[in-house]
């Protein structure tokens, strides 16, 4: 999971776009956060009850891996290192403006430095995962109805249901997807729904050493999800795609994807 960009002026242009739109998104609706996730989420359909969502404080993540060790062992992904549910990149940009983005193992085992530090002009890291897209394409696809939205906005698979076609895999703008080796079933991160339907955070929420992820109710303007989005300039990945995702960054970098 490594790869490099050397066409970073027009790539940085073309995310300058999409942040300055989602920035006048923020700057708009920044006083009130619940018209904020609207903006970016869009609104959760009619309905009583919670709607999920998830934040990651990059100022926060030391790319450590633990969220998609602990996602690993609580949801029984296959330990080869091509399967995840979740996981972690780490961004090196040198001074000439290349891009070098890796994920071995998805950060499980850590990380180590491809750029020589005299080259590096910033590096960071981004935990990664299923969107939860309020409109999401992966749903759009499925032939046999197996990917479905929960009316608490946790994108699921059922699956007795999915036939393994991989059309979901194939659809997701985020690569959040895979197809099971052994059930051959689309899988994906289910924000540990098993979990939080018990009043339990997600796995990769509870073993977070610096605090850096956060989920809630984006219908609760006390959740500490609605109180991140209040207090942090935060946005979403591709939101030009109007996939609607509910999973938002604080100083999201524009050499993201």
């Amino acid at each position: 999971m490594e790869k490099e960009n050397t066409k970073v002026s027009s790539r940085r242009d073309f995310f300058k776009k999409s942040g300055a739109i989602a920035g006048g998104l923020l700057l708009v609706s920044m006083l009130d956060p619940l018209k904020q996730i609207k903006a970016l989420a869009g609104e959760k359909p009619k309905g009583k009850g919670a709607w999920y969502g998830i934040g990651v404080d990059l100022e926060k993540c030391i790319g450590c891996g633990s969220c998609a060790k602990a996602c690993k062992t609580e949801n029984n992904v296959p330990k080869e290192p091509f399967f995840f549910r979740s996981w972690v990149e780490q961004y090196s940009v040198t001074a000439n403006g290349v891009v070098k983005v890796q994920s071995p193992n998805g950060g499980v085992d850590g990380f180590k430095q491809p750029v020589l530090d005299k080259e590096i002009e910033k590096s960071f890291f981004i935990p990664k995962s299923c969107n939860h897209c309020a409109k999401s394409p992966c749903e759009q696809v499925c032939p046999v109805g197996a990917t479905f939205i929960s009316p608490d906005g946790v994108v699921l698979v059922d699956e007795t249901y999915c036939i393994g076609c991989g059309y979901c895999v194939q659809a997701c703008p985020y690569a959040c997807r895979y197809l099971h080796p052994v059930k051959h079933t689309a899988d994906k991160c289910t924000l540990c729904y098993h979990r939080i339907k018990k009043g339990l955070a997600p796995a990769c929420i509870t073993v977070c050493p610096t605090g850096a992820k956060i989920y809630g109710d984006l219908n609760d303007k006390n959740s500490d999800l609605v109180k991140f989005i209040k207090e942090h300039n935060c946005t979403v990945l591709k939101p030009h795609l109007n996939t609607k995702p509910k999973f938002f960054y604080n100083a999201l970098k524009e050499e993201a994807e």
